[in-house]
C-alpha cells in the first residue's frame, strides 16, 4: 500500500477504515475500535455485535366485564411509548449502519445492501471475507510457514528486525495461537545475524527466557546497535 492508501485503510477521526479484502481481520478490529470512539460508541458497538433495538409488544388489558369478554391484546411499541434509553439505542442503530457502509468498497456493499441491520451486514461480510474452513486452514499453514522461515536479513537493524517479529507475533495472537515465551524468545535471539552472537550469548546468560518477553530482549540489544554496525564495517 502507498502512504495514502495506508491512511485510507486505517480510517480517520471522521471516517471509518475502508475494508482491504486481503486484511479483513485487522479491518474488523479497526472498525470496532472506531465505532467505540464515536459519540454513543457503546451503543453503536452493541448494534453491530448484538443487533438493533426491537420494539417491545405492549399489552392492552381485556375487558372481562363485557357480555362478550374481550381478551388481552398487544400492540407494537409506538414512538410515544419509547423510553429515552431506547430512543438512544435506535439512533445508534442508524449510526451503526452508516459506520459499516462507509467502510465497504462498492462491490462488497452491492453484495450486502439487502441486509436490514448492521449485525446482518457485519456477519455477511465476515462470512464473505473469512471463507471456508479450508481457507482458514490455509491461512494457519501460511502463518506457521512464515514462523519457520523467519530470520533477520544481512545488515538489518535490530529495530527493523524487532518490528517484523512483533508483526508476526501479532498475527499469531490474532489467529488465537500463542507460542510459549521461551519458544518466541529463542526464535527472536537465534535468528539474528552472526555479528550479534556476543550480545545474544550475554542475553542467554543474564535473562530468564522462560519468563522474559522478547520486547525486553530487544530493549537490551538495541543499545548495542552501534557496536554491531562498527563490527559490520570492519
Amino acid at each position: 500500500m502507498s502512504t495514502q492508501q495506508d491512511i485510507y485503510a486505517a480510517g480517520s477521526k471522521n471516517r471509518p477504515p475502508m475494508l482491504n479484502k486481503e486484511n479483513y481481520v485487522p479491518w474488523s478490529s479497526r472498525l470496532l475500535r472506531y465505532a467505540k470512539s464515536r459519540p454513543n460508541g457503546k451503543l453503536i458497538y452493541n448494534s453491530i455485535i448484538n443487533g438493533p433495538y426491537v420494539r417491545r409488544m405492549i399489552p392492552e388489558p381485556g375487558d372481562a366485564a363485557r357480555a362478550v369478554p374481550v381478551p388481552e391484546t398487544f400492540h407494537e411499541q409506538t414512538d410515544d411509548e419509547l423510553m429515552e434509553a431506547e430512543i438512544k439505542q435506535m439512533e445508534a442503530d442508524d449510526q451503526a449502519i452508516q459506520t459499516i457502509i462507509l467502510g465497504l468498497p462498492e462491490d462488497i456493499y452491492a453484495a450486502v445492501d439487502s441486509c436490514e441491520t448492521t449485525q446482518e451486514i457485519w456477519l455477511r461480510v465476515q462470512q464473505m471475507m473469512k471463507g471456508s474452513d479450508i481457507g482458514i486452514q490455509e491461512k494457519k499453514a501460511k502463518l506457521f510457514n512464515e514462523w519457520e522461515r523467519f530470520t533477520s536479513t544481512d545488515g538489518e537493524s535490530i529495530e527493523s528486525y524487532y518490528h517484523r517479529f512483533s508483526k508476526l507475533m501479532n498475527d499469531f495472537k490474532r489467529n488465537k495461537h500463542f507460542p510459549e515465551k521461551i519458544a518466541s524468545n529463542l526464535k527472536f535471539l537465534n535468528n539474528l545475524q552472526p555479528e550479534w552472537s556476543r550480545h545474544v550469548t550475554i542475553v542467554h546468560q543474564t535473562k530468564d527466557l522462560h519468563t522474559a518477553d522478547y520486547t525486553q530482549l530487544y530493549d537490551f540489544l538495541k543499545y548495542n546497535q552501534k557496536e554491531v554496525d562498527d563490527l559490520r564495517a570492519e
